[in-house]
């Protein structure tokens, strides 16, 4: 199994990035996905995660701001993050729900 996040980087409070999670090495379609967050000092966290049939569930902080999605035909899942905080600042991490298989994380920093 692997999971391959890219798509971090540095940019301003209000901007936009989009993570993207590369999955191979199981079926993708039949599997429910996470993405994660750890900031630094802070425990890694739950930012949110999407169903096999592509319905998505969010933390209260980022509700109204992140869109979880999925591509089967790329066996990709997506992060799009907008207005972004500097309190999004963290390392992005996605998982595949119930399983110990993690992406190797993409950094967010966001300035302010």
């Amino acid at each position: 199994v692997q999971l391959q996040a890219s798509g971090g980087g540095l940019v301003q409070a209000g901007g936009s990035l989009r993570l993207s999670c590369k999955a191979s090495g199981f079926i993708f379609r039949f599997n429910a996905m996470a993405w994660y967050r750890q900031a630094p000092g802070k425990q890694r966290e739950l930012v949110g995660t999407i169903t096999s049939g592509g319905s998505a569930n969010y933390t209260d902080s980022v509700k109204g701001r992140f869109t979880i999605s999925r591509d089967y035909a790329r066996n990709t899942m997506y992060l799009q993050v907008n207005s972004l905080k500097p309190e999004d600042t963290a390392v992005y991490y996605c998982q595949r729900v119930s399983s110990s298989d993690w992406g190797q994380g993409t950094q967010v920093t966001v300035s302010s």
